[in-house]
């Protein structure tokens, strides 16, 4: 059986980041590496949760959002995957560094905690969504991004 792409970087070396994971055709899918892999930091599910909700939200209602194919959080608790369509990497590092400033500075409810909107709509927390999309945007302002695994 081959190896998907993903399993072939060395998780050993990612650090927190933004990294372009695979590019198919005009789809790129960013890698949105918010903890270091294998040290014990991971996101708990109500903080993945409540950053899904959140940024899906925002960046599907972008003024880029028919670049958008889907984002969503990686099981291994350690970032997000991205995925656009025909967005350069400085259009989609803008519009990310936009999206997470819009959750940090949001007001009132986190988008989709109805019952009839969530399957599992107790488990969110715009605290937690704030704090962890603060923390990733300080790793991107204070790095220079160069979109490539180490």
């Amino acid at each position: 059986m081959q190896k998907i792409a993903s399993f072939t970087v060395n998780h050993d070396n990612i650090k927190q980041g933004l990294y372009i994971s695979r590019i198919d055709g005009n789809i790129t899918t960013y890698d949105m590496r918010t903890r270091v892999p294998n040290c014990g930091d991971y996101m708990d599910n109500l903080t993945m949760h409540s950053v899904e909700h959140m940024f899906a939200t925002y960046v599907r209602n972008s003024d880029k959002s028919e670049n958008i194919i889907y984002f969503g959080p990686m099981g291994c608790q350690t970032g997000f995957y991205l995925l656009v369509r025909d967005l350069t990497p400085a259009e989609s590092l803008s519009l990310i560094k936009d999206v997470l400033e819009k959750i940090i500075n949001h007001k009132g409810e986190i988008f989709g905690n109805k019952r009839e909107e969530c399957g599992n709509y107790r488990n969110l927390n715009l605290e937690a969504a704030q704090i962890e999309c603060q923390r990733y945007l300080n790793v991107l302002n204070s790095t220079e991004v160069t979109f490539k695994y180490e």
